[in-house]
């Protein structure tokens, strides 16, 4: 067995990216030796959560894989996937296949930063599906999969460890039968679990389990990562890491010219804006929303987040050599020209403001027809609010 307190390697340190924090927190509490009977890994999406959850897994069970334990392995399974006492469990939507299931986790042994969340990555044969798929613990597959797992006894790992990816998804009637498992925990069980949402959680799952909380991941380990995981040649690496906006994961499915493409379009979009051109503004809406599935509809809000950041740093600097979109540099120096006062720190924030909505689910077509219409405002240096007996004025173009 692991003797914690004279752990000599950093943690994760072969293929987790970034989170220094997290790492050395980890740490602290192998060396402690208090360790807890639940964690809870929580932050944005695509910053490495499940890959820290898989990786501590290992580690508790002394698997040398993703954590370098080295000589200090007990294991002799390659990795989480194989070993008898780690169970991995994804929410799913309704009549999903044993296999289709078995295909995510074993995407997850080869990589643990893969996409495999069925609500941003509905198929893994059809790249381009765009079908939603809404993905849930539902208590029937807590009650015949999940819980069953908690009553195992340690087969060769020092514990049993349950890894609950997106928990935030539980039905009502999930959440209060798993929390009677954290109540009432097993001395050798251990629940990971990982949430882009804390506060969608019951306070009551929360206070029993130990917070780690990540952050955002730097551009700078982004590229890194690009360049070093996924062999892309230093300039992709560095324009993608620019519009990654910290996700890391979703980042490594973008295609260079694909988003130079995009922001093509966003250009156009900002145009349209501007002239409150509610066809081209619709159109254009319509198209990201059919044309783009999840993952793409977010590059879109990066790309022009990037692009609005361009124009700000441009108009405080003129210099070409701080933009990221440096090969628009003509275009860059018309809009700031042309639209000295437009309240681009206010254009950025009503970009983020969008993201958690994709998330959500919200029809996109409406969130980029809404948004085109507070830039335009914005643009002219005037407030996007509508007030409630104005309401005609969500579609300006057609007023007389």
């Amino acid at each position: 067995m692991i003797n914690y307190n004279e752990l000599t390697f950093e943690f994760g340190d072969q293929r987790l990216v970034g989170q220094d924090f997290a790492r050395e927190q980890i740490e602290r509490i192998l060396k402690s030796g208090r360790i807890s009977h639940s964690y809870l890994f929580s932050g944005p999406p695509g910053i490495g959560k499940t890959a820290f959850a898989l990786a501590f897994a290992e580690l508790i069970n002394g698997i040398d894989n993703l954590t370098n334990l080295g000589s200090q392995a007990f294991s002799k399974k390659s990795s989480w996937f194989n070993h008898p006492d780690i169970h991995a469990f994804l929410p799913v939507p309704t009549n999903v296949s044993v296999d289709e299931l078995r295909s995510r986790l074993e995407l997850l042994k080869k990589d643990p930063y893969e996409i495999v969340d069925f609500s941003l990555r509905p198929s893994l044969t059809n790249e381009d599906s765009t079908k939603n798929k809404r993905a849930f613990y539902p208590i029937d597959y807590f009650r015949e999969e999940i819980r069953p797992t908690a009553y195992y006894k340690p087969n060769e790992g020092q514990k049993t460890v349950v890894i609950m990816t997106g928990i935030e998804n539980m039905r009502k009637e999930a959440a209060n039968a798993f929390l009677k498992l954290l109540e009432e925990p097993a001395e050798d069980l251990m629940f990971l679990l990982t949430t882009d949402h804390t506060e969608a959680l019951l306070p009551t799952i929360i206070s029993r389990c130990q917070h780690i909380q990540l952050s955002a991941l730097k551009t700078g380990e982004i590229e890194q990562a690009l360049i070093q995981q996924d062999g892309l040649p230093e300039d992709d690496a560095a324009y993608l890491a620019r519009v990654s906006g910290g996700n890391y994961a979703m980042t490594r499915f973008f295609d260079v010219d694909t988003l130079k493409q995009t922001r093509q379009e966003i250009i156009e979009y900002l145009r349209y804006a501007y002239v409150q051109d509610a066809v081209n503004i619709t159109e254009t809406a319509q198209d990201w929303q059919s044309q783009q599935n999840l993952e793409g509809q977010i590059a879109v809000l990066n790309v022009m987040e990037v692009f609005l950041r361009d124009l700000l740093v441009y108009r405080s600097t003129q210099k070409k050599s701080l933009i990221t979109n440096a090969d628009q540099i003509d275009v860059i120096k018309k809009f700031c020209k042309t639209l000295s006062d437009a309240r681009l720190e206010d254009m950025i924030a009503q970009v983020n403001n969008c993201k958690p909505m994709i998330y959500q689910n919200v029809q996109p077509k409406l969130i980029f027809t809404s948004l085109a219409l507070r830039f335009s405002n914005l643009m002219r240096n005037m407030d996007p609010v509508i007030s409630d007996d104005e309401s005609w004025k969500h579609l300006p173009a057609f007023s007389q």
